[in-house]
């Protein structure tokens, strides 16, 4: 049986400007092709086990020759696969997908193409530069930069292109601007034309250029600016000085590492977002239902007699999921908690509770299980029953100090705590390349997990590889844990909540950005 492949565009970079059907495409993807500017956000996309086969091209060397990949898109469908072939920017503007596409359906293969938005009108925007404007440029022509002086001169009419439209918006074309920018001078342009280049426009690396016609080779030597880069030449190219706002908000240029759970990163992954930080999602946690009858049984004895306790403490949220969810399972009332004073350890966990119809007594000022003890301690009287449901691997000092002042203390670890994430050569490439800025850890299990995987990923001391990287911790009992795996923690969040830590964050990069500029 013959398989289908899917022509996709990803986009300019920004994980989240794919389509959705290109998305829907990704995740339903036997094999996904890719190359080096399909964003690696994308590649998590895929189904479990669904094989994923590099094709990138540098502007010096090329991994496959496109005769390769056409034929390797080929072979994969005739396995009967469903291939998605992940092009940077849109697949129809200098992809090449024309080739891809005429040879699949020389073979008689089915296949569809993905439009994808274009890096030519997408990155001029993330740095704050519409290509068309209604006093400045009504028209627009998009242009291959990526060839040799003699091809350029083949492949473009400067005559006949300099003065088409009002903006000229050149792909690829980097190494070429001194060329280019005298072929535009010497047809028409004035020297004094605005002129500027983006480099990995909608990415944490996003840097951009600005000059003229007369200078930006000079400007780009100088600044040894490197491709991948879009070349806006026009009048357009002056309204950035009014409408940039990507490089405004407070984690711009940050790619920061996420390791919460998946089913609880969403929440982090989009502040870090809105406030233009690349979050890249890395999850080495993973929380599940106790397994065997032994664990079983132990929770539904505490749960069994709900009508008994005086307090019940949750000290998270993952607390409060298991517990009701074991609740579920047993097919218990909670109405049978009508005695117990309910204390969660935080606002989030309050929230949690609240989710459910359970108001939480007056939150401690620390959000931690010590908090806890001080917000209470003089309400809890020896005798009084307390039930706490709770992870594995949680501290025993909540317990062990509720039992010192007299409390008959039951403990439910209603979740466990396991070590997931795959393997990940991305992660190790952006480590290695200094691309990660920071990561966070929301718990010290994060911590430990974290430099496990790397560990079995073939990193025999990890810490080297995380030297130059900004490590962030959600609270005290977290940052201890780093510093004692040998970690160097920088910035601590001043209350032990995800909103605290992600602006800890944004001070952080606002003093970055000071330094950088007072050099």
């Amino acid at each position: 049986m013959t398989g289908k492949v899917y022509l996709v565009g990803a986009g300019p970079g920004d994980a989240k400007l794919i389509t959705v059907k290109g998305l829907e495409c990704i995740q339903k993807a036997d094999v996904l092709v890719y190359d080096r500017l399909a964003s690696p956000r994308l590649l998590k996309k895929m189904k479990p086990g669904g094989d994923k086969v590099y094709v990138g091209k540098l502007p010096d060397r090329h991994t496959m020759k496109q005769e390769e990949i056409n034929q390797l898109l080929v072979d994969l469908a005739l396995q009967g696969k469903t291939v998605v072939r992940l092009k940077g920017g849109d697949p129809t503007i200098f992809g090449r997908v024309g080739e891809e596409a005429g040879l699949l359906r020389q073979h008689g293969i089915p296949y569809e193409i993905i439009p994808g938005i274009t890096s030519a009108i997408s990155v001029p925007a993330y740095a704050g530069i519409p290509v068309t404007h209604r006093d400045h440029a009504s028209s627009l022509s998009i242009i291959t930069g990526h060839e040799s002086p003699d091809k350029l001169d083949h492949s473009i009419h400067w005559d006949k292109v300099t003065n088409a439209t009002g903006t000229l918006v050149f792909l690829m074309g980097v190494a070429k601007i001194g060329y280019i920018s005298n072929q535009l001078i010497k047809h028409g342009r004035p020297p004094e034309t605005p002129v500027a280049l983006v480099r990995w426009g909608t990415r944490a690396e996003q840097e951009t250029l600005v000059g003229t016609l007369a200078d930006i080779e000079a400007k780009v030597r100088a600044a040894d600016f490197q491709p991948p880069a879009v070349i806006v030449v026009g009048d357009v190219v002056l309204q950035r000085e009014e409408l940039m706002w990507a490089e405004a908000l407070p984690l711009f240029g940050k790619r920061i590492l996420v390791t919460r759970s998946r089913s609880q990163a969403s929440e982090l992954v989009d502040r870090i977002e809105e406030l233009g930080g690349e979050p890249y999602e890395f999850p080495v946690i993973e929380t599940i239902m106790p397994e065997g009858d032994e664990k079983k049984a132990i929770i539904a004895e505490a749960l069994s007699a709900l009508e008994a306790y005086d307090w019940v403490f949750f000290t998270s949220v993952n607390g409060v999921e298991f517990f009701f969810r074991h609740l579920e399972e047993l097919g218990a009332d909670i109405r049978r908690l009508y005695r117990a004073r309910i204390a969660a350890v935080g606002p989030a966990t309050a929230r949690a509770l609240a989710q459910r119809g359970l108001v939480s007594e007056a939150l401690p000022e620390r959000f931690q299980a010590e908090g806890l003890v001080e917000k209470f301690g003089a309400e809890l009287q020896p005798g009084q029953k307390v039930l706490l449901p709770r992870g594995d691997l949680a501290r025993d000092w909540l317990p062990d100090k509720l039992k010192e002042l007299g409390l008959q203390v039951t403990e439910a670890d209603t979740y466990e705590t396991v070590v997931t994430g795959e393997d990940d050569d991305e992660l190790l490439k952006l480590l290695e390349e200094g691309r990660i800025h920071a990561v966070t850890f929301t718990s010290s299990s994060t911590v430990r997990n974290f430099l496990t995987i790397l560990k079995r990923m073939g990193v025999q001391d990890p810490l080297p590889l995380l030297a130059n990287v900004k490590v962030a911790c959600i609270g005290p009992l977290t940052q201890k844990t780093a510093i004692e795996a040998g970690l160097t923690p920088g910035l601590l969040a001043e209350e032990s909540t995800l909103e605290a830590l992600v602006q800890e964050l944004c001070r952080w990069n606002a003093e970055t950005r000071t330094e950088l500029q007072s050099i």
